[in-house]
C-alpha cells in the first residue's frame, strides 16, 4: 500500500484499516517481527466473548530470551509518569515504575489502562468509534493514547496472558538512535501535557518537561535504548 512516505506506526495502521471492507469485524495491528504462539489469535478472539465491552485485546509478550515484557500497564499519571520517567532507567525497581508497569500484578486476564501496540486485536467498532490511532503521534505513545481514548469511550483494554507471542526484535535489546530517544520524549510530553491543559497546569507541564529532559540526558549519557520505553 503506497503512503507517500513514512507516516508513522499509528498513521500507517489507520490507512490499512481504511482499506478493509466494512463487514470486517476485527482489526489486528501487529509488528512485523511478532511470532504468534500456537492458537494465540484464536485465544484472543475467544476472550472477546467473555468481555463484550472489550475494545482491544493484547497477548502476553515475551522477549527473544523468554522474559515477559510488561505490555499491559496503567495509564500514565503525573505522579507515576514523572517517577517512572526520571527513575525508570537508573532505579528499575522504584515503586512508580513497578506500579505503572503493573509488575506487582499477577498474570491474569484483566482490564488494563493500555496495551502494547506491538500486538493488538481490536473490535472494528471500537477502533472506528475513536477514529483509530491519533496519527499526530509519529512514534511512541500512540498505543497509550489509543488505550486512554478507548477507555473514555466506554471500551475496555483487556490483557489475555493465555495467548502468547514472541517479539523477535525485542523491546529491551534494540538500540535506539538519539533521534528516536528524542521522539519518545516528545511523544511522552505531548500525551501528558494534552491531559493537563489550562493555565493552572502550567507548573505541571514545566515539571513534566524538566523530568523528561533529565531522563533523556541520563539515557544519552548511558547510551541506553528505550526500544519500548513507555
Amino acid at each position: 500500500m503506497r503512503t507517500g512516505g513514512n507516516i508513522g506506526y499509528g498513521g500507517a495502521a489507520n490507512r490499512g484499516v481504511a482499506e478493509l471492507p466494512d463487514d470486517v469485524g476485527w482489526v489486528a495491528v501487529v509488528n512485523p517481527d511478532i511470532e504468534w504462539g500456537a492458537g494465540s489469535l484464536d485465544t484472543l478472539i475467544e476472550a472477546a466473548s467473555r468481555w463484550p465491552r472489550g475494545g482491544s485485546f493484547g497477548p502476553l509478550i515475551r522477549e527473544p530470551d523468554g522474559v515477559v515484557y510488561p505490555s499491559a500497564r496503567l495509564l500514565p499519571s503525573i505522579g507515576k509518569g514523572l517517577g517512572h520517567a526520571v527513575f525508570g532507567k537508573v532505579w528499575p525497581g522504584n515503586p512508580w515504575t513497578r506500579e505503572y508497569r503493573q509488575q506487582t500484578t499477577s498474570v491474569t486476564e484483566r482490564p488494563a489502562g493500555w496495551l502494547s501496540g506491538s500486538c493488538l486485536l481490536m473490535r472494528r467498532t471500537a477502533f472506528d468509534s475513536v477514529d483509530g490511532f491519533d496519527s499526530s503521534y509519529f512514534m511512541y505513545f500512540e498505543d497509550v493514547d489509543l488505550g486512554d481514548r478507548l477507555g473514555r469511550a466506554g471500551w475496555l483494554n483487556v490483557y489475555v496472558p493465555s495467548a502468547e507471542v514472541v517479539h523477535l526484535g525485542g523491546h529491551a535489546t534494540a538500540r535506539a538512535s538519539e533521534r528516536m530517544l528524542a521522539a519518545h520524549h516528545t511523544s511522552a510530553y505531548k500525551y501528558l501535557s494534552e491531559r493537563n491543559r489550562g493555565p493552572w497546569a502550567a507548573p505541571l507541564r514545566l515539571a513534566i518537561r524538566a523530568g523528561l529532559a533529565l531522563r533523556l540526558k541520563l539515557e544519552l549519557r548511558a547510551g541506553r535504548s528505550p526500544a519500548a520505553p513507555h
